[in-house]
């Protein structure tokens, strides 16, 4: 049996509780590890709150928060290769199983041995976070020199596409609350307060023909304010709001596989990323660590480790 905290119902933080599971046996395509740290991000509260219907809707109560871990190879599918017992991974978890728990089955295709020097706090921000934005630059392939606004740059997301468009060439401005100010301009990037004044009007100030590229991580009202930056529609990527379309930009598009992990975790190890986890919680007090990021208040990444 392992500990894990989920919900029986959707809903507001009053719906988490604990609950004990019996360790889940892989199927083909899985494995299982011992969680060793889950990343925590905004989809967690989504889906808690049932507003992603297509990807949990589906899903028998209770269900597991959390879609990004770390840890160590308990069994593993038959269809799955690459991967052995012992081995220390990082990867995706299947919507039903979460990662908020001593032990979860892992995606075989979305899993990847860490690098020695990785910690698994840091590869546990890989899966969801690293690859998000490692799949939105990508997308947006702009060469060097370009420049590019990360709306909403203090967050994990944020704090990865700002490192690994700095290591692309990209001149990065962000926009964040005032206390992320010394975290993004350790990265180089241009710094814009949220709440000193009018937005818009200051990064038009920085860039009167428009950012090359913008990334959203914010959403909402947010979204539409900087829509109005972006040198074309489609310069215009959101990773989180869907809603993006209707101003002409895109969704991210996501490639949940190995090779993704891969890259990002070759990037933390050697010194290129770091994820900037700034607080670490044991699962007793998961339910913080995840009010933390509902809040948008929380600084670079937050993650639970189990063995707290």
């Amino acid at each position: 049996m392992s500990k894990a905290l989920g919900y029986r119902a959707f809903g507001g933080p009053e719906v988490l509780e604990f609950f004990d599971r019996p360790d889940p046996s892989p199927g083909p395509s899985e494995v299982l590890v011992r969680v060793a740290a889950a990343g925590v991000n905004p989809l967690d509260h989504v889906l808690r709150e049932g507003l992603i219907p297509a990807m949990n809707g589906h899903v028998p109560f209770p269900q597991v928060l959390g879609m990004e871990a770390a840890g160590t190879v308990l069994a593993v599918g038959d269809d799955v290769s690459g991967l052995a017992v012992g081995d220390r991974v990082a990867g995706l978890a299947l919507t039903f199983a979460g990662t908020y728990a001593e032990t979860t089955l892992l995606l075989g295709a979305a899993t990847t041995r860490v690098p020695d020097g990785v910690p698994e706090t840091w590869a546990a921000t890989i899966p969801v976070a690293g690859t998000t934005a490692l799949d939105v630059l990508d997308q947006l392939g702009l060469p060097a020199g370009a420049s590019l606004l990360v709306n909403g740059i203090g967050g994990g997301v944020g704090i990865a596409v700002a490192q690994l468009a700095r290591d692309r060439g990209l001149v990065v401005t962000g926009t964040a609350s005032a206390g992320k100010r010394e975290l993004v301009t350790g990265t180089g990037a241009r710094f814009v307060d949220y709440a000193g004044g009018d937005v818009v009007e200051r990064l038009r100030a920085l860039a009167p023909d428009g950012f090359d590229g913008v990334v959203d991580t914010v959403g909402g009202e947010s979204l539409r304010a900087v829509a109005a930056v972006a040198a074309a529609p489609e310069a215009l990527v959101s990773v989180g709001d869907p809603s993006v379309a209707e101003l002409g930009g895109v969704p991210v598009r996501r490639r949940l596989e190995r090779a993704g992990i891969e890259r990002v975790a070759a990037l933390m190890a050697g010194g290129r990323l770091d994820p900037h986890v700034t607080g670490v919680y044991p699962l007793a007090r998961a339910q913080e660590a995840l009010a933390l990021v509902e809040s948008r208040h929380a600084v670079g990444k937050v993650v639970i480790d189990p063995r707290l």
